[in-house]
């Protein structure tokens, strides 16, 4: 990715960000603790499945739902 593109989608996030006045959140800790959250939620679907289980069930219209 090209440093142009990078700030455009910085600037982009910012002001996504910003807009919902969620600043306020956005603390190390804070966006630590939600990265893991939301990663725990994508391990849930996986979690002692096979590769192709899981590719069976994330083209259920729930799984693949709940993967985007």
């Amino acid at each position: 990715m090209e440093e142009t593109e990078l700030q455009n989608l910085t600037k982009r996030l910012l002001e996504f960000r910003d807009a919902r006045d969620w600043k306020q959140f956005h603390s190390l800790k804070d966006l630590i603790i939600s990265l893991n959250l939301e990663a725990g939620e994508l391990l849930e679907l996986t979690q002692w499945k096979d590769a192709k289980v899981f590719e069976s069930i994330s083209n259920e219209p729930d799984a693949k739902q709940r993967l985007e």
